[in-house]
C-alpha cells in the first residue's frame, strides 16, 4: 500500500523507526501489515452494507489513511487496530448510505447506474434473493446480520463495533433473522 507525501503525517515521533519487542511499530509496516491481512475483508463487509463495489473500496481505503494519519495517537498498549479499522469502515458506511439517502431526495432526474464490479458473483438467484431482502432490513439489523454472519463476529465485538448493548445485538438479529425468514421462505418454496 502506498500513501501519498500529503496524506503523511506531519510529525513522525522518534520511536517509529525502531522495531524491538515491545517497541512502537512504525506506520509504514503497521498499515502495509493491516492492509495485507484485512483489506479484502474489510472491503467485502462494506459491499454488503452498501451494496457498491466501488464506494466499499474507497471507503475501506478512507479508513486505512485515517489510521495512518492518526498512527502516532493511537500506537499504545491494548489498541485493537483490526477492531478499530472494522468500526470505522462501519461508521464511513453509515455516513456514505445516509449521503446517498440525501442525493436520492434532492435528484432532480433518475441517473442509471451500471451494474457493480460484484454483480457476476451475485448472480446466483437464492443468493440474489438473500442479498435482495438483507438490503430492505433496517440499517441497524442490517449491520448486526452482516457483521454476525459474514464477520463471524459474537455478540460482544458486534456490541463493540456498533456501540450498542450486547442485548440489543440480540433483539436486532432475532427480528432481523424473523424478517428474513418470512420474506424468503415463501420465495424458496417456489423454487423447489
Amino acid at each position: 500500500m502506498t500513501i501519498s507525501p500529503a496524506h503523511r503525517p506531519a510529525q513522525r515521533p522518534a520511536h517509529w523507526p525502531a522495531r524491538s519487542r515491545g517497541a512502537a511499530i512504525d506506520a509504514d509496516t503497521a498499515l502495509e501489515q493491516l492492509h495485507a491481512t484485512h483489506f479484502v475483508r474489510l472491503v467485502r463487509l462494506a459491499v454488503l452494507l452498501l451494496r457498491d463495489h466501488g464506494l466499499a473500496e474507497d471507503v475501506v481505503q478512507d479508513c486505512f489513511i485515517e489510521v495512518y494519519q492518526r498512527w502516532d495517537r493511537l500506537d499504545r498498549p491494548g489498541f485493537n487496530a483490526d477492531a478499530y479499522l472494522r468500526q470505522s469502515v462501519v461508521n464511513r458506511a453509515r455516513s456514505a448510505l445516509r449521503h446517498r439517502a440525501v442525493v436520492a431526495r434532492h435528484a432532480l432526474q433518475e441517473v442509471e447506474h451500471a451494474p457493480g464490479a460484484d454483480t457476476a458473483v451475485l448472480a446466483g438467484s437464492k443468493r440474489r434473493r438473500v442479498l435482495d431482502a438483507l438490503a430492505v432490513l433496517p440499517v441497524r439489523q442490517r449491520e448486526v446480520l452482516v457483521l454476525r454472519y459474514f464477520l463471524d463476529l459474537s455478540e460482544r465485538e458486534i456490541a463493540e463495533t456498533l456501540g450498542i448493548a450486547p442485548g440489543s445485538v440480540k433483539s436486532h438479529a432475532s427480528r432481523a433473522t424473523a424478517a428474513l425468514r418470512a420474506r424468503l421462505d415463501p420465495e424458496l418454496q417456489e423454487d423447489r
